[in-house]
């Protein structure tokens, strides 16, 4: 399913992103550059990340990480995890993020 929106930044208190579970390597990286963007202007993004299996929302959430944190002149960030788990009666899981500039 695709769904199309416009919206400002500014309309919204808590910008939220997803990395959906199919997605690769790639999509981590457009994620953490625009996460690095949305924290110029906001101080905080929470993010959802999903897959298949138990470990993909985790191995995900690690290499957003390794990407942000080799990031020169980015933000400096702080993490803190969410909510996890499985959607009932299916075979995919989530994980939530929020990062935050660190103050």
């Amino acid at each position: 399913m695709r769904l199309e929106y416009t919206f400002e930044l500014g309309q919204v208190e808590v910008p939220r992103l997803a990395v959906e579970a199919v997605e690769g390597i790639g999509k981590v990286f457009t994620l953490a550059t625009l996460v690095l963007n949305v924290l110029d202007a906001k101080p905080l993004v929470e993010l959802v990340f999903h897959g298949l299996n138990p470990e993909d929302p985790g191995r995900k959430i690690e290499a957003f990480k390794r990407i942000v944190e080799d990031s020169d002149g980015g933000p400096a960030v702080v993490y803190e995890e969410g909510a996890g788990g499985a959607v009932p009666g299916s075979s995919s899981y989530y994980q939530w993020l929020r990062v935050r500039r660190k103050a």
